[in-house]
């Protein structure tokens, strides 16, 4: 009876599919081309396997592991176990195989989905030096060898590839590439000893003219393409290169991987005149529209030097009269305000073919009797006319009609006249001298007000002890052009300082995106972020993250000692303590991606942008970053901590100095991480140097015939936040009396200013025309600890370590005139 019903259930069901089959096979369906569709397969992707034919079998056949749809292998490789080569098909091409991984080419990503892979079995040996901080494959601390090609492999791919290539005619010239070129920053295959020039003979793939390669790299050496030119030329051949406009690492890898491609007898990752005339040389023969709008930039940009000079102010008031802006309110027109002191200043008079004119200061007609000669310049005195602060300048009755008359006024520059103040400050000498007694290593301070240097001393010790942590026989005394570790000062005296001039030549908007200026600033959040959000310390960052330990309180993964993998850190893997905007927490990370940010507008080191435009011109030649490396000796330094960067002993960690830290920057992430340029800390200066930096912030950013910034920018970077008037724009502010321990109890609510934790503090008070630098080594002491554990420098127990004393008491001399 069983049997009986499977049978007649078997009955049924072959019944069932016979009805279905038949049903399929008449549907009526016909035939109706469209012209509207596309080939899956894109793009064909060369591999090498790095490992050996049975390797490799079980690497891309058994399950879990990847794919590729082809593989070759290689003779005389000794787990090949055939005698003859053949190709073997691993995955159907209408198949998606697991070759490309993260991946991105001409502006297509995932190329897993419209790429054919073929793996080739070629292994290198490759090794990683013990300092390594990055895993790149296209890093300078890995070394690769790279053994040639099997020929019958070759001959085998060049056969297999032009039939793909028959296949699959969306298959361009560019798009036949390797796997480090779709993943620069994770793969280096197929390696430098590829055969791409032979496959290009073969007709399969691209390649550059000769003619036209050399045309370029003849007009490249002539003038280098800016940077992020180079990284543009990239990108429109089909790299994942952003444009910032500095050498990081993207870039490097992306370099990397088109000259082994292009250049394999010059693998360097240094964008130089022939990789440059290699790049355009390809755009110009495959996409000669995107060659020709990079080439008009590239023109516009030879002579960006030769536009900004015809802008550059050589003084606060470096007018031509009459103004070409004429308001329609009569008597607004042909006047200016500058600033002076009473008894100085100077005009210069250019003629434009002006013969007379009439030249009020203060409302006073200047005395000019002789007639101007065309083109010749003219300065007179204006001592017997200025007053201290605002004074004013008209303009009237240039003849003849119709010519012009150039008017420069320089800014106001310091005189010494400390001498004359001997006495007034007793009460702040006496302080800081009883500090010394008392054990306080030494400070060095000076005060100017109304463009006076009216004190300028110098206390105690630069340096008290020896490496050892015992007392030197003999002190090396402190001296007024000490050089002092300004520590974050730095953030104010470099970095925004820098940020200011870049904000006056329109380079920068502070409230754009981060990722306006620096594009691989992303994820997590950033794109959220403005560059003002940094500037108050309100992007979200925690107060700073110890790169140079792998006990950094973070992550391991943040550790660093590499200048260029901290950058990287910094841009995307350095996480957020809090919101955007929740309130403003203090943080080293802030001002370490703003010096970020300088270097890629400037297409300059930190280091090398604020000293050649900022600090040249003025006549600074003791602000520097890395002093020691630029020829100066440790003797013109003060010292800092007495062990290193132990504190005591107390602390430990890789590389970390054990010895009186003297001429090198204290700050750990700086030093160890950063290379001793950060925009956080790394600066060195004398009060003399920054006295000048403190003029030119009193001027509203000029001094002498040097203009740096524009007045209206500094107001906008030291106006109060909205939030909190005790900041600005990075400065710190006196406010309203919230920062006493700082500015002291008199500093008037315009006062700005910053600390240092070396043991630095400026104060700006523009109220009073006065400016106070006093810079010590503070930390040049023994720690010590108390017996709650808490750890301290003893120079930070005195007074003069406080600063606000030593401020209140030179307001009070200032203040009282006596």
């Amino acid at each position: 009876m069983k049997k009986l019903i499977a049978s007649w259930q078997r009955s049924v069901l072959i019944s069932i599919l016979t009805v279905g089959i038949v049903s399929c096979a008449t549907m009526p369906i016909s035939d109706m081309p469209s012209k509207n569709f596309g080939h899956r397969v894109k793009f064909l992707v060369m591999h090498f396997t790095a490992i050996d034919y049975q390797k490799s079998v079980h690497a891309l056949v058994d399950e879990g592991g990847l794919s590729a749809h082809y593989l070759i292998p290689e003779s005389n490789d000794p787990s090949y176990p055939n005698d003859s080569l053949e190709i073997l098909k691993l995955v159907d091409e209408d198949k998606r195989a697991w070759h490309a991984g993260n991946s991105v080419w001409q502006g297509r990503s995932e190329l897993n989905d419209s790429s054919i892979g073929i793996e080739i079995v070629n292994v290198p040996e490759c090794h990683f030096d013990s300092e390594a901080q990055t895993t790149s494959e296209h890093g300078e601390n890995r070394l690769c060898v790279f053994p040639d090609y099997d020929p019958k492999q070759i001959e085998l791919l060049i056969a297999l590839s032009k039939d793909i290539l028959a296949r699959n005619p969306d298959i361009s010239p560019t798009r036949v590439v390797g796997h480090a070129d779709i993943a620069p920053a994770r793969k280096n295959d197929p390696g430098p000893r590829f055969p791409w020039f032979e496959l290009y003979q073969a007709g399969i793939g691209a390649w550059y003219d000769n003619d036209t390669f050399e045309q370029y790299w003849q007009r490249f050496n002539q003038y280098q393409p800016n940077f992020g030119l180079v990284q543009s030329a990239l990108r429109a051949y089909g790299y994942n290169v952003l444009e910032t406009g500095i050498r990081d690492e993207q870039t490097r890898n992306a370099i990397s991987a088109f000259q082994m491609h292009f250049l394999p007898w010059q693998v360097t990752g240094k964008a130089d005149s022939k990789t440059a005339a290699a790049i355009f040389a390809l755009l110009d023969k495959y996409f000669n529209k995107r060659a020709k709008t990079l080439m008009a930039r590239y023109i516009e940009e030879q002579v960006p030097q030769t536009k900004e000079n015809k802008v550059v102010k050589h003084g606060q008031v470096d007018e031509v009269f009459p103004m070409q802006q004429r308001s329609t309110r009569q008597l607004v027109n042909d006047r200016k305000r500058f600033k002076a002191y009473q008894g100085r200043g100077q005009i210069q008079l250019t003629s434009q073919s002006a013969a007379k004119a009439d030249i009020y200061v203060n409302g006073q007609k200047l005395n000019i009797t002789q007639p101007f000669a065309p083109d010749e310049s003219y300065e007179y005195s204006l001592k017997r006319r200025t007053r201290d602060g605002m004074n004013t300048l008209r303009v009237d009755n240039i003849l003849p009609q119709g010519s012009e008359l150039k008017v420069t006024i320089p800014s106001p520059v310091l005189v010494d006249n400390s001498a004359s103040y001997q006495n007034r400050f007793k009460q702040v000498d006496d302080l800081i001298e009883q500090d010394v007694k008392n054990g306080f290593p030494g400070a060095v301070l000076l005060v100017m007000q109304n463009g006076e240097i009216i004190k300028r001393s110098a206390y105690g010790d630069a340096r008290k002890y020896a490496d050892g942590g015992e007392l030197l026989p003999s002190a090396q005394k402190m001296r007024t052009d000490t050089l002092f570790d300004i520590a974050s000062n730095t953030k104010m005296f470099a970095t925004n300082l820098a940020l200011m001039k870049l904000v006056s030549e329109g380079k920068l908007d502070v409230n754009a995106p981060i990722e306006q200026y620096m594009p691989d600033y992303q994820g997590g959040g950033r794109d959220t972020r403005l560059v003002r959000d940094l500037l108050t310390h309100t992007a979200g960052y925690a107060p700073q993250v110890r790169f140079f330990t792998p006990d950094n309180g973070v992550s391991k993964s943040l550790y660093s000692q590499n200048p260029q993998r901290t950058d990287q850190l910094l841009l995307n893997r350095v996480p957020f303590a809090m919101g955007r905007n929740v309130k403003a927490v203090y943080s080293d990370t802030d001002y370490m991606l703003l010096g970020m940010l300088v270097e890629r507008l400037s297409g300059m080191g930190l280091d090398a942008y604020v000293e050649q435009q900022i600090y040249q011109p003025l006549g600074l030649t003791n602000t520097l970053f890395n002093p020691l490396l630029k020829g100066r000796a440790k003797a013109e330094f003060a010292a800092t901590e007495i062990q290193g960067n132990s504190r005591g002993g107390r602390v430990s960690f890789d590389n970390m100095r054990e010895y009186v830290l003297q001429g090198e920057v204290h700050d750990e992430k700086a030093f160890y991480s950063l290379g001793g340029v950060a925009g956080h800390a790394g600066l060195f200066s004398t009060v003399d140097d920054l006295a000048v930096l403190g003029q030119l912030l009193l001027n509203g950013g000029g001094y002498g015939q040097t203009q740096i910034f524009d007045e209206a920018v500094l107001q906008q970077f030291i106006k109060p936040e909205e939030r909190d008037d005790s900041y600005g724009l990075g400065w710190r502010r006196a406010g309203h009396g919230q920062s006493k321990w700082h500015f002291g109890p008199y500093a008037s609510a315009q006062a700005y200013g910053h600390t240092g934790w070396t043991g630095t503090v400026s104060v700006i008070d523009p109220k009073y025309d006065l400016a106070i630098f006093l810079l010590t080594n503070a930390r040049h002491s023994k720690v010590q600890e108390d017996d709650s554990g808490h750890v301290e420098f003893a120079g930070k127990t005195f007074e003069t370590g406080k600063y606000g004393s030593v401020i209140s008491l030179v307001y009070e001399a200032v203040l009282n005139g006596k």
